[in-house]
């Protein structure tokens, strides 16, 4: 009888230390939470390097920085939860999430169903295409097959201007579409372009052409216009004595 108790017990630790493991599956707390500070929760698509993306399980990257840093100047512990890109602009129009941070353009329809904050980069789309390509630019564009990112705003030009597409979950899996010769061409913004076309040992390039012009913001519900404005403060802040210039600057990114 005292084994099967045992046993017993053994079995109901297991699962708690299973349950407790999933829990938290794809998201990263600040590993110096303070229990007494709130928790500013915010989603990501670690998929867009080298504004967030993942070194080993630990999600990295430029806005990953510049979110640590509202979040400190603002008194909150930071919890980040990692998913489709899609999901994470839901998760912050409909507050499951405070905040979502992933190279996310302010665009006019976006606006009608979330709160932006101030913009804090500038951006726009480039075109990838292989070394040996004959496209060399927009106009070249015309009949081929272009791969892009879903739910982005590289797709929304591409389907604007009646282009044929394969959209995919990541800019990655784009990419490798375009290497397997699956597509012609890939539009996705500009540092995102230069990051991946490095990783791809000369067998792509960037192509000097920019498709559009816009501009990174932090998204949030729709109405909650008292986080905004904290948030808005701390990014003036960060601005002002210099933070945000040296997050960009460790990624190699250009602020204009």
């Amino acid at each position: 009888m005292k084994k099967n108790i045992l046993k017993v017990v053994s079995m109901m630790a297991a699962m708690v230390l299973a349950v407790s493991a999933l829990s938290g599956c794809g998201k990263k707390a600040d590993n110096e939470a303070n229990p007494d500070l709130p928790t500013l929760t915010m989603a990501t698509n670690a998929e867009f390097k080298p504004f967030e993306y993942l070194e080993g399980k630990e999600i990295v990257g430029a806005d990953i920085d510049m979110a640590k840093a509202i979040a400190e100047y603002l008194g909150y512990n930071l919890e980040i939860t990692n998913i489709d890109f899609d999901a994470a602009l839901t998760g912050a129009a409909t507050g499951k999430y405070d905040m979502a941070v992933a190279g996310i353009t302010a665009t006019d329809e976006r606006r009608k169903s979330m709160n932006f904050s101030n913009n804090y980069f500038k951006a726009s789309q480039s075109i990838i295409v292989t070394a040996d390509s004959e496209i060399k630019g927009k106009d070249d564009l015309e009949g081929k097959m272009i791969a892009c990112q879903e739910g982005t705003t590289g797709e929304q030009y591409l389907l604007d201007n009646g282009y044929e597409i394969q959209s995919f979950k990541t800019a990655s899996e784009a990419v490798a579409s375009l290497k397997a010769g699956k597509a012609d061409a890939v539009i996705v913004d500009n540092a995102v372009a230069k990051a991946l076309s490095a990783e791809q040992e000369g067998a792509t390039v960037v192509l000097d052409e920019a498709l559009t012009e816009e501009a990174y913001a932090i998204a949030l519900q729709l109405g909650n216009d008292e986080l905004t404005e904290k948030i808005n403060g701390a990014l003036e802040a960060l601005e002002a004595d210099g933070t945000l210039a040296k997050i960009f600057e460790k990624y190699d990114l250009v602020v204009d």
